[in-house]
């Protein structure tokens, strides 16, 4: 059944509030600037936002630091328990906020389910956190001494996230944070603010979370972009988004006048490589889903399937017709599998790749014209390494199949990239996929599935030019953790002067 969003140009008067969300009050910002939310799909305005200034993010930091220590100081069951309720707020409103996703974002139904379903289980794996930090009890070659090791909250943690899984790339940082004992500021992407910012602070402050633990600021980047990572409050800032603006946040985090933590992950490459010896049937179906799934707009999407010279021909005419049935339009209808791009910049931005994959001698062999927003899926075969295709990152329904020599050609091909993010490898032989995955230089490889996984308890992260650090489970409490080393002399110790 199709979603009905009949009062979208209401959305955010009733639940959720459309302003900045401070010291735990819903207040207007302080900017002359309004941000004007839209349905990417059919352009409708959803509701506008007053944009915050620098002083109003001086606000919120100040605010996340007054709330911060004693927020820390709660017993692991009081913030397990808020983590708790935020799940089942999460649980108990999904259909209300998978419309909010298709609306805002631009999600197909499928991909708003599968994003719901993701920011609720990073919720519940974050409210395991606070019974899992540990400190430790150190020897000493010192006699009389005590060596301990205490795991503590960073303080305040800055968050950045993007707008194409908006609620659960939010989720994924600030979930961890609160529930290891840190304030947030949380600044959403601007296409997606009430998705990816304003949702998290309504379902939290219901939750019962202390004012002014979590405070979410909606401004331009221009405007408040460098100051959020500038600002002496925070010692940690969390960024998901593009390899450049991430250089971007971690230049200033190194060089500004108060040195912090960083935790990147940025753009991909993901290649997806099949072997001669693997199920095609089944490597097609998942090329489909790996590649297409939110049109492509997905850091971890497949950018690149390179296949054996061998098989290469039957896996075009394969991948061809099955990608021909795939239904693309209007993102509310289930049956659609591909939706609009969330924006015009990005429209043309991959109206010019289809244009240069062509004029570079790629074979176009599937792709319609484009219809508003929307991308119907293109394929190109016979593309080579130097292509645009296969060196940048494309974020949208656009691929290229790259023809290997060989397997060691192919991990040649698959490693030829200044990202490092996600990758697979399709082949009858679990061994030899394991071999292959191993012999590639990234953060997460699949063997025998799609490059777009993620598990709330397991290492998410990349190499290269896709990041720093590690999200999810154990990773994410040494992330959003520090080390404390307190030694006790016991006895006198005998000092040489």
């Amino acid at each position: 059944m199709t979603i009905q969003l009949e009062n979208t140009a209401d959305l955010l008067a009733g639940w959720i509030p459309n302003r900045q969300f401070i010291g735990g009050t819903w207040r207007e910002g302080r900017s002359e600037r309004t941000l004007t939310l839209t349905n990417p799909y059919n352009q409708q305005i959803l509701g506008g936002v007053r944009q915050a200034t620098i002083e109003d993010l001086n606000d919120a930091y100040t605010a996340a630091a007054a709330a911060q220590k004693e927020w820390a100081a709660q017993p692991p069951a009081t913030r397990q328990g808020i983590l708790l309720r935020a799940a089942a707020i999460l649980q108990e409103r999904h259909d209300e906020i998978v419309s909010w996703l298709v609306a805002e974002s631009g999600s197909t139904v499928l991909k708003a389910n599968i994003e719901v379903g993701a920011a609720r289980a990073i919720t519940l794996e974050a409210a395991s956190f606070p019974y899992r930090v540990h400190g430790r009890i150190l020897e000493s070659d010192v006699l009389g001494k005590e060596n301990r090791v205490y795991r503590v909250p960073l303080g305040v943690v800055g968050v950045i996230s993007p707008w194409n899984f908006p609620l659960h790339l939010s989720q994924r940082s600030v979930a961890p944070a609160l529930a290891l004992g840190n304030a947030v500021v949380l600044k959403p992407a601007s296409d997606t603010a009430l998705t990816g910012g304003l949702l998290i602070g309504k379902i939290f402050e219901e939750a019962g979370l202390p004012a002014g633990v979590l405070n979410v600021v909606i401004g331009a980047g221009s405007e408040i972009g460098d100051a959020f990572v500038e600002h002496e409050i925070p010692a940690l800032i969390s960024f998901t988004g593009s390899t450049p603006v991430g250089q971007n946040v971690g230049r200033i985090a190194a060089s500004g006048k108060h040195l912090k933590h960083v935790a990147l992950e940025l753009g991909g490459n993901s290649p997806f490589v099949v072997l001669a010896d693997a199920d095609l049937d089944q490597a097609v179906r998942a090329a489909a889903m790996g590649k297409f799934l939110h049109q492509g707009q997905i850091c971890m999407a497949i950018n690149r399937i390179i296949v054996e010279d061998s098989v290469y021909d039957e896996f075009v005419t394969r991948f061809t017709e099955h990608v021909r049935t795939l239904n693309f339009g209007d993102p509310a209808d289930p049956r659609t599998f591909i939706g609009p791009v969330i924006n015009s910049q990005q429209l043309e931005g991959l109206k010019k790749k289809i244009h240069l994959a062509t004029e570079e001698g790629a074979r176009k062999v599937l792709g319609s014209e484009v219809i508003g927003q929307v991308i119907p899926p293109h394929i190109f075969s016979e593309v080579t390494p130097d292509m645009e295709l296969a060196r940048e990152e494309i974020f949208g329904p656009l691929v290229g199949i790259l023809r290997a020599q060989n397997e060691a050609h192919a991990l040649e091909m698959a490693n030829d990239s200044h990202y490092g993010l996600a990758s697979a490898v399709f082949t009858g032989s679990t061994e030899r996929g394991v071999k292959f995955a191993q012999g590639i230089r990234a953060g997460m490889t699949h063997v025998n599935d799609i490059p777009v996984n993620d598990e709330p308890h397991t290492a998410f992260g990349g190499e290269k030019n896709s990041g720093l650090g590690r999200f999810n489970g154990e990773w994410g409490i040494q992330e959003f953790t520090t080390d404390h080393w307190i030694s006790i002399q016991h006895t006198p110790r005998q000092y040489p002067v």
